[in-house]
């Protein structure tokens, strides 16, 4: 499969399934895959998309040898093989006259008559008291009907703009440019991959649009002369239902803000949005496939808890905690670029269903989230990375403020005579540690710092998560205690051990070191070139071949 892969992060929760997408790369599930990114949000302060940005460009420096090649190359069978290209934009309700639909419909330059024309169509559509006087720059608030059309005139409007050459062209506007000109220049054999929610505001009023939106902005911009062919261009995205909560606002939030999400309507949300889908022509036609995700009910997570003060629905302080639903939607995008055919006509619909160790309770082995058949292959490529995390952060204590893991790594490995990997700069060792501090824990001021993937395990709510519960230790005290190569379920694919003296834990650690030294774990030049690359690779052949899986 040589077709170019695009990918679309939209609103507050596409923004945490494009964090999981990236952590997935991390851990080395698209080989030899390069991904166009854009990010697409009506909020440019949003705490969740400011997150996952910067956590692309820490993934980017992890990949960087110096400023020649900036984010690397694709490469295969190693940690961070995907290459990542980001590209940022977001709809400008910054300016007084563009903060509400009353003043977007007031545009400069109108008759009297055209100014009153917009009034009247407004008013008929939108209640002039609440929907046309809240601030649009937070997001839509699940006024799906105000969304759509609002998502729609924003990417034409940067069209427009970007058509104009204009020095004013603002750099979303650039990035958007460019991401169109990749989807047009390789519109034969684009694959592009949707992530947002249903049930809330910009995710849910954008998705129906996405595709005739970047076709008309794709027609703009080639002044007529480019159409995108939306038969040929494979779509695909989630359909993501409900799976968290938050209190709902009380009477002077709803007062001030006059229009606010609420988590009481979820439900409804989502079922109105999937007979949306499941009946609209346009969306059936547009795309490939549509992945449906939901949520047990009684597993929801409440995202007010332990919080005071009004309920964040936007800003910067929007930075909820990472779930396993996201997980399943970057799950559905490994799906999706690894398809072999798609059907003609009409969307087709696609979902998994998940077993229950007990009543109420899940049980989430590898197939659970890629199918059985790569089930194994997505246990081996997560549990290396965790394996990687607990070896750096823990037994070589990165987690904990000024120590780098994987200097003292390094360092250990001069007196084991591994010496290959003496020019990695200091720099460059902790670019890895802070990767990986973002992916499993860190320890700060304030005591235990979970990353993605120790929040993924808590919105488990006590289920079988592939790894054993040991694994996801948070008792500073023990950290360092933690074994890299005890860490899942079934032991066959715990590292073996070497001798009959010491704990378990540093037994397998000295087996580690044996393979680490063994010609069949010796980097290769699909894995890497540089340093950096060869370092990582090295690590890599050494843990999953510790782990005796045979896919």
């Amino acid at each position: 499969m040589n077709d170019k892969l695009f990918l679309i992060a939209i609103g507050g929760t596409g923004m945490r399934c494009l964090e999981a997408f990236v952590h997935l790369c991390a851990a080395g599930l698209f080989d030899n895959k390069t991904i166009e990114i854009l990010t697409l949000d009506t909020d440019q302060t949003n705490g969740n998309k400011g997150r996952v940005e910067q956590l692309i460009e820490l993934y980017n420096k992890v990949k960087t040898n110096d400023s020649s090649n900036i984010g690397g190359e694709a490469r295969a069978n190693t940690f961070f093989s995907a290459k990542l290209n980001l590209y940022r934009f977001y709809t400008d309700y910054s300016k007084p006259e563009r903060k509400t639909l009353r003043g977007l419909s007031s545009t400069p330059g109108l008759t009297n008559e055209q100014r009153d024309d917009n009034t009247d169509l407004a008013d008929l559509m939108f209640d002039p008291d609440s929907v046309q006087g809240f601030e649009l720059d937070h997001g839509y608030r699940a006024q799906t009907h105000l969304g759509s059309m609002l998502m729609y005139h924003g990417i034409v409007e940067a069209a427009l703009n970007s058509k104009r050459g204009s020095d004013k062209i603002t750099e979303a506007e650039r990035d958007l440019k460019n991401f169109l000109k990749l989807l047009n220049d390789n519109a034969s054999s684009a694959r592009v991959f949707v992530f947002g929610s249903v049930f809330g505001g910009t995710g849910a009023s954008s998705i129906p649009v996405i595709p005739i939106a970047l076709r008309e902005a794709i027609r703009i911009i080639s002044g007529g002369n480019n159409v995108l062919n939306l038969s040929k261009v494979k779509f695909g995205s989630t359909l993501l239902t409900d799976y968290f909560t938050f209190d709902s606002p009380d009477n002077a939030q709803r007062k001030q803000e006059k229009v606010i999400a609420d988590a009481g309507n979820f439900a409804f949300n989502s079922q109105a949005a999937l007979n949306f889908y499941n009946n609209d022509s346009t969306v059936k036609r547009s795309y490939k496939k549509l992945y449906h995700i939901g949520w047990p009910q009684g597993l929801k997570i409440n995202y007010s808890e332990g919080k005071t003060g009004p309920v964040i629905t936007g800003g910067k302080e929007q930075e909820n905690d990472c779930h396993l639903a996201e997980m399943m939607c970057a799950s559905a995008a490994y799906d999706f670029f690894n398809t072999e055919s798609f059907p003609q006509q009409e969307a087709e619909y696609v979902y998994r269903t998940v077993e229950e160790s007990m009543p109420g309770q899940l049980r989430l082995t590898g197939a659970s989230f890629v199918g059985a058949q790569d089930g194994e292959y997505f246990e081996n490529k997560l549990g290396a990375l965790l394996s990687l995390s607990h070896l750096l952060l823990g037994t070589y204590g990165g987690a904990f403020p000024n120590t780098c893991g994987t200097i003292g790594f390094l360092n250990d490995m001069n007196t084991r005579k591994i010496y290959s990997y003496e020019s990695l700069t200091d720099e460059q060792a902790r670019e890895i540690d802070d990767y990986l501090k973002e992916f499993a824990y860190s320890v700060g001021p304030f005591g235990f710092r979970p990353g993605w993937l120790f929040q993924i395990f808590r919105s488990a709510k006590g289920g079988q998560f592939i790894f054993a519960p040991e694994a996801f230790n948070t008792d500073i005290k023990q950290i360092q205690n933690n074994d890299p190569g005890g860490i899942f379920l079934d032991g066959m694919h715990n590292w073996e051990t070497k001798g009959v003296f010491g704990s378990t834990r540093n037994r397998r650690f000295d087996k580690f070191i044996d393979i680490l030294k063994q010609a069949d774990s010796e980097p290769y030049e699909e894995q890497g070139q540089t340093v950096k690359e060869l370092f990582l690779a090295h690590l890599y052949n050494a843990i999953t071949s510790a782990q005796n899986f045979f896919n």
